[in-house]
């Protein structure tokens, strides 16, 4: 009884097979079909091994959301180098919606020369090059968010020299952390002096003579500080042809959220509009000189996710491109053997002309000769 169950069950098997068996003997093999399988097999290995570098990368993924943090407080990243000195000009922060100076206390003022070292030159020449490259480039950012915290630091390296100049620059570096509206950073003549109705500077002791705001920015950035990451004005250098020169930059800032393999991070990226002119009354042109950066906080927020394709993603391809072109080769070398007998089937027929058989009354005859067994020998 359970040798008939197991053979209806084999049978029900047999019926159910969907790859038939087809014994060798019965297949015929041909030169042309041997050519059409290796060009099908290397076809196939080639697109394998391009599937697989795609499955092997990962891709930024871009989500648009409304910013509902009002509260928190946003973190300002300065890494500024003044061709002044540090007794001569002053920094600070006027929050717009309150209408007061923030507190800079953050901020170290350090002594340095403004000129750079030729390490240093070729390293922000490099910078330069990038930036040049991401305007052009946009797609470079995604690569720039992968190798976050992998990426050597843009920060200028320490001299390598021991000049014996003396400082003539001052280096502006720290960080600040102000309400999330918008607000404006500069740096200009003279500390700045709290005042009831806004803020005020010390300029009237320093000479017009002595202004000098020609300036590089080695690093700016807003929220969390993340090695490897570059901004827009990163490397941005600007020498002053007067001394009374005004540089402005109109900067918008994205909250933004980062979520990679390596890292996940609350940061915030930037736009940045520059202008730039020369302070002079008698012409009409009003205003304070110094470097301002007007910042604005955009309403809306950028979630960056890194993404991976998944591994039943990558089987389904797989199997797409191995049939695909098993199917695509067996049609185009049956339509193929097709069009060559067609063509080949002519030239035979073309071969077999009529043939004329003289008789014996002087007559001839269009017909082949019956050929017998007495004609054979």
């Amino acid at each position: 009884m359970r040798r008939l169950n197991r053979k209806k069950t084999l049978n029900l098997m047999k019926e159910l097979d969907a790859f038939p068996k087809v014994p060798e003997s019965y297949v015929e093999t041909s030169a042309s079909g041997g050519t059409v399988s290796l060009i099908a097999f290397t076809t196939i290995a080639f697109l394998t091994i391009m599937e697989f570098m795609v499955y092997r990368d990962t891709w930024m993924k871009y989500e648009y959301e409304v910013d509902k943090d009002f509260t928190s407080k946003l973190r300002i990243n300065i890494d500024i180098t003044v061709a002044m000195r540090c007794q001569y000009v002053g920094s600070d922060v006027l929050d717009l919606a309150e209408t007061m100076v923030a507190s800079a206390d953050g901020l170290i003022y350090e002594p340095v020369v403004f000129d750079l070292t030729p390490q240093q030159k070729e390293l922000q020449r490099m910078l330069q090059l990038i930036q040049s490259r991401l305007q052009e480039e946009h797609s470079l950012q995604d690569v720039i968010f992968k190798s976050a915290f992998k990426s050597a630091s843009t920060a200028l390296p320490p001299r390598e020299d021991n000049s014996l100049q003396s400082p003539d620059a001052c280096r502006i570096h720290g960080h600040l952390y102000v309400n999330k509206v918008a607000g404006n950073f500069h740096i200009t003549v003279g500390k700045a002096i709290p005042h009831p109705r806004g803020h005020a500077h010390l300029a009237a002791l320093v000479s017009h003579e002595s202004y000098n705001f020609s300036h590089r920015i080695d690093h700016l950035s807003f929220g969390e500080l993340i090695p490897g990451i570059i901004n827009p004005l990163d490397g941005t250098e600007k020498i002053a042809s007067d001394h009374n020169q005004m540089f402005q930059y109109f900067i918008t800032v994205v909250p933004t959220k980062l979520h990679t393999y390596k890292i996940s991070a609350e940061t915030h990226q930037f736009s940045v509009t520059e202008r730039e002119r020369v302070i002079n009354h008698a012409a009409g042109s009003h205003g304070v000189s110094g470097i301002f950066m007007k910042y604005d906080i955009s309403s809306l927020m950028v979630t960056v996710t890194e993404e991976h394709m998944p591994f039943w993603q990558f089987l389904v391809r797989l199997c797409g491109i191995i049939g695909g072109i098993f199917s695509t080769t067996g049609i185009l070398h049956g339509f193929g053997r097709f069009v060559a007998e067609i063509i080949f089937c002519r030239f035979r027929l073309g071969s077999y002309k009529s043939t004329s058989v003289p008789l014996s009354d002087g007559h001839t005859s269009n017909h082949l000769p019956l050929i017998t067994d007495n004609s054979t020998h």
